[in-house]
């Protein structure tokens, strides 16, 4: 028996109350999967058997592709290659274009496979000494990094990407692409708007100079420079640093561009995340000389992972209680009888489940499992509905119970009022980039 409306909207709300409340996200998505069944009239063998255990196993697939995309990030983060990135475009640059640095900065970033909340922490020490030296506001320095973060994270080989396309069963490489332009219009209006609002709100006090926000969380390589301890050559150069994005992004890039020119051999390669992305860090590892400390890059990389997997398991049982609710009708109906185009789904459904759980991973693996069989069967294609979903999740996603604002937050040292400021004009940047992915897949898409 389908889990009644009022079930699902009772689950989603203990959610998203626990999660406010600061309990442990992962118990919160739990709980509001098990009451919201009860709620919805599923007796215990339902509540096991149809939503919690198949809800598990729905991001069986994801989980393995991040646990590699940890092997990444373990590298860059560990060896000081993402610092390097970071501070070889605030450096190119100059102080003059220095919130366009720090937007590329984050969505360059993002795009190499480091995540959301640690991202911010990496960059909060350049960005608030950067927005000293330049005389801007920390209001635009936190808008700069968290647009560019955007940006980037629609052609990431991210937890969010790779949920989009496991949700749709495209390769991985296809969804990056198809995020491209929609990211492009994320940057571009993170750049115009943070250089508006360069005077706007609080500035840079020389006490955050002292000790950055974040550094407990820094590798103490990168922690030592900040505090000025360690000489600036021990960071890996830009160049090398750069090995190991690349590489990774390029053989992801292989299949669709197979598939663009029609070449059977690259078509033929089928390379996926789980293989991909340890090659890649694997290669930029040995290209920065750091060969010897693979294992050791590796290990705390898959450990920083544990938090992510964990929080997916309790995603997917949301997953379960939506896919087994009368929720996916009852929206195709009410959208019917709205005359509201089925595309449109794709887009608000990712939006809402964004919103509610703080995280743009987690508003994709809900919202991609529990309306891809929708999306698919109205006649909505495949990629169209991933990119716009995964737009959509980014649209509100930096709300305060979100690990992103926290950590942008303590990191870049400012008030809870103070970064609320921030969130209408982050909230545009998501409107602008989700409106592009809808009008540019819209022509492309068959619905009713």
């Amino acid at each position: 028996m389908p889990v009644s409306i009022a079930g699902v909207l009772v689950g989603l709300a203990i959610s998203i109350i626990l999660i406010v409340k600061k309990l442990n996200p992962v118990t919160s998505m739990f709980l509001g999967a098990i009451i919201g069944a009860l709620v919805g009239g599923a007796s215990l063998y339902e509540k096991l058997t149809l939503i919690i255990i198949p809800g598990g196993h729905s991001v069986i697939g994801i989980i393995v592709r991040i646990i590699a995309g940890g092997v990444l990030a373990g590298v860059l983060i560990e060896s000081g290659a993402a610092e390097s990135i970071a501070r070889g475009i605030v450096d190119k640059l100059g102080q003059p274009r220095a919130l366009t640095a720090l937007a590329l900065s984050s969505m360059i970033l993002l795009a190499a496979g480091i995540f959301l909340p640690v991202s911010v922490v990496i960059l909060a020490p350049i960005a608030l000494s950067v927005a000293h030296r330049a005389k801007v506001s920390k209001f635009a320095a936190i808008l700069a990094l968290s647009g560019g973060a955007k940006a980037g994270n629609m052609i990431s080989p991210n937890p969010n990407t790779i949920a989009a396309a496991e949700a749709f069963g495209l390769p991985l490489g296809e969804v990056m692409i198809g995020g491209f332009i929609p990211g492009a219009f994320a940057l571009i209006t993170t750049i115009i708007l943070a250089n508006l609002l360069k005077h706007r709100g609080f500035m840079v006090k020389n006490r955050d100079l002292e000790r950055a926000g974040g550094l407990g969380r820094l590798p103490p390589l990168i922690k030592a420079k900040v505090n000025g301890v360690g000489p600036a050559a021990s960071l890996p150069p830009f160049s090398k640093a750069m090995v190991a994005p690349l590489t990774a992004v390029l053989l992801l890039m292989l299949r669709p561009i197979g598939s663009l020119f029609n070449i059977e051999f690259l078509m033929a390669l089928g390379l996926d995340a789980l293989i991909v992305l340890p090659i890649g860090a694997v290669a930029g590892a040995l290209a920065m000389g750091k060969g010897r400390n693979i294992l050791d890059y590796v290990n705390k990389g898959i450990t920083r992972m544990a938090p992510v997997v964990l929080m997916l398991l309790g995603a997917g049982a949301l997953t379960g209680l939506i896919t087994n609710s009368v929720l996916p009708d009852l929206i195709l109906l009410t959208m019917d009888r709205l005359k509201i185009p089925v595309l449109f789904l794709a887009p608000i459904s990712g939006a809402i489940m964004g919103a509610a759980t703080g995280s743009v991973a987690t508003g994709v693996i809900i919202a991609g499992p529990s309306f891809a069989g929708t999306l698919l069967a109205q006649g909505v294609p495949a990629l169209s509905a991933a990119v716009m979903i995964h737009a959509g999740a980014a649209l509100f996603d930096v709300v305060p119970h979100g690990n992103y604002f926290l950590a942008g937050k303590d990191s870049m040292k400012v008030g809870f009022r103070e970064r609320m400021k921030v969130l209408p004009f982050e909230a545009l940047i998501g409107t602008v980039m989700t409106l592009a992915a809808v009008i540019m897949y819209a022509a492309n898409s068959v619905f009713y």
